[in-house]
C-alpha cells in the first residue's frame, strides 16, 4: 500500500517509524515531514493546509491510505474535503471529519458533548469576549486553583492554571484580549480536579474501538510539574497505577459512551480519539479529548504497539476494527523531550545539534520533533527538538536508557526534564 503522512514532529516521526515497518506499505510519503521521517519514507514539500494540492498528490502517487497527524488540518476539514473528491472514493483516511474534530477544535462544545453523553468531567462554565464580568464573577463558584482554557487550538499551550483570583482575572483578560488569538475569544473556566492523569488512546471505525497502550505526559516545564504548561515534556507508557479495573471503568464510562455520543450527533467519526483522563479518588474523569494521538505520548504507544498499524487502519476502514487483536509490547518505555531554551516562551533557532550520528543503541530510538537539516549540519527548528524514547524490562531501565540516549546529545541551551517517571517509582 502507498501511504501519505502528513505532520513534521515528533508524533509523525514516530508514526513513520512503525508504518515503515509494515508489511503492507510499499511506499510511505510524509508531508512535509523532517530529518528523521527522511529515514522511514519519502519527505514532500506539501503545506497541510492546502487541501487541492494534497489531494493532487494523492492522486499522481495513487495514495491509498492518508493519516493526519496534527489537529489543525482535522479541524479546518481535510477529511470531509477529501471525500468528497469522487477520484480519491476509495482512500482510506484517518482522522474526523470537521464536526468531529470538534471534540479537540472547541473545549466548550466538547465540555457540551460531554454533559449530554453523561461523561464525567469538571463542572465549567463557558464565556465569551462581552461576558468578562460573568466570567469573573463565576470564579466565585469555585475554590482555588482555577482552571482556565482558550476554547480554540493553542498548540497545547492555551491551559493555564492559576492559583489565586487575581491572577485567574488576568488571565481570563489575557486570553480575550488575543493572548492566544481567536483561540482565546472564547474562555471556557473549569474546576480544578485534583488526582493523576493519564492518557488513554482509541482508534476508532465509527461503531468499534480499540485501545492503544496507555501513557502518562509531562506538560509543565519544571521538575516536580512547576512552570507553565508546554506542548509535553516526556511520556511514560504503561502507566502502573492503571489496572484492569480501571480501564474497565474508563472503557464503560467514557470510551463506549463518547462513541455512542458520536453516533447519535450522527458524526461519522474514523480515526484517532486521544482521552485526557485523570484518576479523582480513584474514578476516571475526562480533562479534554483530541482528535488525534498525543505528543510525546505517540513516541512511547508506537513502540509498544506490537500489533500491525496499517493493518489497523485497513480494519477501521472496512469497520472490522472488532475482528483487531491489539497487542502490546509488556516492557516500560520512557521518553525525554529535548527543547530549546526559552521555551514554551521565545528561543532561538538554527542551532546546531551534536550527537546524533549513528544509530542509537539497542531499546532506544530518537524520533525529531523540531528539526532542520541544512547541508551536512542539524539544526534546530522548534521549542521541542527531540525525543529520546528508551525501553527496558521495567521503569529504572527504560528511564536509563532514555537518558543515556539524552546525554549524548547537544545544542547550546539545551533544555529538558530529570524526573519523567520519577513520581511512579
Amino acid at each position: 500500500m502507498k501511504v501519505l503522512l502528513l505532520g513534521s514532529g515528533g508524533r509523525e516521526h514516530a508514526l513513520a517509524w512503525k508504518i515503515a515497518s509494515s508489511p503492507l506499505c510499499d511506499a510511505l510519503f510524509i508531508a512535509p515531514g523532517n530529518p528523521g521521517t527522511a529515514d522511514c519514507g519519502q519527505n514532500v514539500d506539501l503545506d497541510i493546509l492546502d487541501f487541492p494540492a494534497i489531494h493532487q498528490f494523492c492522486l499522481d502517487e495513487k495514495i491509498q491510505v492518508l493519516l493526519v497527524g496534527p489537529e489543525e488540518p482535522l479541524v479546518r476539514g481535510i477529511t470531509g474535503f477529501l471525500r468528497r473528491q469522487p477520484d480519491l472514493k476509495d482512500l482510506i483516511i484517518c482522522g474526523p471529519d470537521a464536526v468531529g474534530a470538534q471534540l479537540e477544535g472547541s473545549k466548550a462544545y466538547a465540555k457540551a458533548f460531554m454533559a449530554e453523553s453523561g461523561i464525567p468531567t469538571a463542572r465549567y462554565g463557558e464565556f465569551n469576549r462581552d461576558q468578562v464580568d460573568e466570567a469573573i464573577a463565576f470564579l466565585d463558584t469555585f475554590t482555588p486553583p482555577y482552571v482556565i482554557k482558550a476554547d480554540g487550538l493553542a498548540a497545547g499551550k492555551g491551559v493555564i492554571i492559576c492559583q489565586e483570583k487575581e491572577e485567574a482575572i488576568q488571565s481570563i483578560r489575557g486570553m480575550f484580549d488575543g493572548e492566544f488569538g481567536s483561540a482565546g475569544h472564547t474562555v471556557v473556566l473549569e474546576e480544578f480536579l485534583a488526582g493523576i492523569e493519564f492518557s488513554v488512546f482509541a482508534l476508532t471505525d465509527g461503531k468499534h474501538a480499540c485501545i492503544l497502550p496507555v501513557a502518562k505526559d509531562y506538560k509543565r516545564i519544571g521538575e516536580g510539574d512547576t512552570g507553565p504548561n508546554t506542548g509535553g515534556m516526556g511520556a511514560v507508557s504503561p502507566v502502573p497505577f492503571i489496572d484492569q479495573q480501571m480501564m474497565e471503568k474508563v472503557m464503560q464510562r467514557i470510551v463506549a459512551p463518547t462513541i455512542s455520543g458520536l453516533t447519535r450527533r450522527q458524526i461519522d467519526y474514523q480515526g484517532f480519539i486521544f482521552f485526557g483522563l485523570i484518576a479523582v479518588e480513584g474514578e476516571p474523569m475526562v480533562i479534554e479529548y483530541n482528535c488525534r494521538m498525543g505528543d510525546p505520548e505517540t513516541e512511547v504507544v508506537m513502540p509498544r504497539l506490537s500489533t500491525d498499524l496499517l493493518q489497523m487502519l485497513v480494519a477501521m476502514h472496512e469497520r472490522k476494527l472488532d475482528t483487531i487483536t491489539v497487542e502490546m509490547d509488556p516492557r516500560t518505555a520512557v521518553t525525554v523531550m529535548l527543547v530549546s531554551g526559552g521555551y514554551p516562551g521565545s528561543y532561538p533557532k538554527g542551532l546546531p545539534v551534536l550527537g546524533t550520528d549513528g544509530t542509537p543503541p539497542d531499546h532506544t530510538w530518537l524520533f525529531h520533533a523540531g528539526t532542520r537539516q541544512i547541508g551536512d549540519q542539524l539544526v534546530t527548528n522548534g521549542g521541542r527538538v527531540l525525543a529520546c524514547t528508551g525501553m527496558g524490562s521495567d521503569l529504572r531501565e527504560a528511564q536509563s536508557r532514555a537518558y543515556a540516549l539524552a546525554g549524548k546529545i547537544c545544542f547550546d541551551h539545551v533544555n529538558f526534564r530529570r524526573d519523567i517517571g520519577r513520581d511512579l517509582e
